[in-house]
């Protein structure tokens, strides 16, 4: 544990906060400046994130770096422990960056009712919780952050949402809470038992990644079992995994273009790195009894998202959908056990943030302009809006898995390591069944062959042919002004214009991103490799 710059990161966890109390301050009239402290507020707290990247050591990124630990509830043995290695590094950038980038989007795509300040509050409140995940290194402290991304994304929803945003808020909270709660006694249960385990002094049992990690594996078999069970449940309904994603589908579709992209890009990823930082490494006796039916649940998920994406009419449906598919190829890679399934399984986290945000950014944009997103209603978008168009392209080649693109990254090698996952003689808590794991490999690339079909099948339907009847004769220039330079926001579809300039600044980072590490995957591979080995040491395995 490396203990320097102790501050480093809670200031990038609270920066936002600050920003908050601002903003309390500020009139409700006055939109300009409420979006204006909170854009500030996210690009102070990305330049934090920076400057963590730059002091950040990577010939030690398997060491906990910026590492502060502080008494904090003392009744409950809670403490206020934070600390990053190179598995939490690149989701906890990830969370700034992608913040900044939907406050950027955000400043003239606000959706109804107007509450501007409202509204980017909450987004404050969010970019606290995700990065506070990502750094926590005590239970208690993990679940207050964890649980405190929930109410901002409720009202999110449930506020600015579409038309049964009701229904899809309360739907996400019950889910939600309802994983949550199982997590929590899950979490008190691993207290109790190691703190009550044979030569243990209870009065040195506290929540501290560090405590589980040392006497976590002394746990019986069948107690783990039970107590890795609430966990499963806990992080699976967040993923969302087969069979707990019904929620996910209601809320991207009702949900505002921000709030689609920010659990898309973001909270999602909070459920598989509960399963990479805290289940499996603290109970590693019972993460080989559970994993082969996390294998054979992330296959159907990969199997029943494509399915569920071919029957969708909903152009953000179905992106819904095609995200319970890939976060099946993380959750596949994860149950390997293995060192490339574990960072081939990080990587598509952070892959599936960049591509699947994206894909969301262009929908909200679709449906502010055509007031729809029905396919059917869609089509000539390569001449309606050329550069739409091929962004809306060059992000469905991504979500497939093209080569040379993140997305291959994330799916390719968690296919490979299903082939062959932890398994042999002599391991301390024996070895995963290959032949299992091979069927589920098989089963995992016709899911990519179905990935093809419907992201294919989607961009034919949407971006070529002729425009649509019902909106010919409307494009405009990026400014809305129509072919005789005439200002054209009247009737319901006269706003259909290009890629205007606030999304050209949010989206090239990502699109920029995507291709970089798609090109140069050892950036984030070489990051991660030492601290998953750490992790995949203590099955004895590979």
């Amino acid at each position: 544990m490396i203990q320097e710059q102790q501050w480093l990161l809670s200031l990038g966890t609270f920066l936002p906060l600050v920003g908050v109390l601002v903003m309390l301050f500020i009139p409700k009239k006055d939109e300009v400046a409420a979006k204006g402290v909170a854009l500030v507020t996210a690009i102070a707290t990305l330049a934090v994130g920076i400057y963590t990247l730059v002091q950040f050591d990577y010939d030690q990124s398997e060491k906990l770096q910026f590492f502060t630990t502080n008494k904090w509830i003392t009744p409950i043995k809670a403490t206020y422990t934070v600390g990053l290695d190179g598995i939490s590094l690149p989701l906890y950038i990830l969370s700034m960056v992608i913040t900044v980038l939907v406050m950027v989007y955000s400043w003239n795509h606000v959706p109804e009712p107007g509450n501007t300040k409202a509204f980017f509050i909450l987004m404050l409140v969010l970019q606290t919780g995700m990065a506070g995940t990502f750094v926590a290194q005590d239970l208690i402290l993990f679940f207050v952050f964890f649980e405190v991304v929930l109410l901002p994304m409720y009202f999110m929803i449930g506020v600015w949402g579409g038309e049964n945003r009701q229904y899809a808020s309360l739907k996400f909270f019950l889910y939600t809470m309802f994983g949550s709660a199982l997590m929590l006694v899950s979490f008190i249960a691993l207290f109790v038992v190691t703190k009550n385990a044979p030569g243990v002094n209870p009065d040195d049992a506290n929540f501290s990644f560090q405590w589980f990690d040392e006497h976590g594996r002394d746990i019986a078999r069948d107690t783990a079992i039970w107590i890795f069970a609430g966990m499963f449940i806990g992080f699976a309904v967040k993923v969302p995994m087969f069979p707990f994603h019904t929620w996910l589908p209601d809320a991207h579709t009702q949900a505002p273009t921000q709030g689609s992209v920010i659990l898309a890009a973001i909270l999602l990823k909070l459920g598989t790195y509960g399963f990479v930082r805290i289940a499996i490494p603290f109970l590693p006796q019972a993460a080989v009894k559970w994993a082969p039916i996390i294998g054979v649940l992330a296959v159907i998920g990969i199997i029943y998202g494509a399915l569920g994406c071919l029957a969708q009419t909903d152009m953000k449906r179905l992106i819904a959908f095609s995200s319970v598919a890939h976060m099946g190829f993380v959750m596949l890679g994860i149950s390997t056990l293995t060192d490339l399934g574990i960072s081939a399984a990080l990587f598509g986290m952070v892959a599936h943030g960049l591509i699947t945000g994206m894909l969301f950014f262009v929908a909200g944009s679709v449906k502010e302009r055509y007031h729809t997103l029905e396919i059917k209603r869609l089509s000539g978008m390569l001449l309606q809006m050329p550069k739409m168009g091929w962004i809306l392209g060059f992000c469905a080649m991504a979500s497939l898995g093209l080569p040379g693109l993140a997305g291959f990254w994330g799916e390719f090698p968690a296919i490979l390591a299903s082939w062959d996952p932890l398994s042999g003689e002599g391991l301390p808590y024996g070895g995963l069944s290959v032949g299992l794991y091979q069927g589920l490999t098989i089963v995992a690339a016709l899911g990519t062959v179905l990935a093809a079909g419907y992201l294919l099948w989607l961009y034919q339907r949407t971006a070529f042919g002729e425009v649509s009847a019902e909106f010919a004769g409307t494009g405009h220039d990026a400014h809305g002004h129509d072919s005789h330079g005439h200002d054209a926001h009247g009737d319901d579809h006269s706003d259909i214009h290009d890629v205007n300039t606030f999304e050209w600044i949010a989206w090239t980072p990502l699109l920029i991103a995507i291709v970089v590490f798609g090109v140069v995957p050892s950036l984030m591979f070489d990051v991660m490799d030492p601290a998953v080995s750490l992790i995949t040491d203590r099955f004895g395995g590979k």
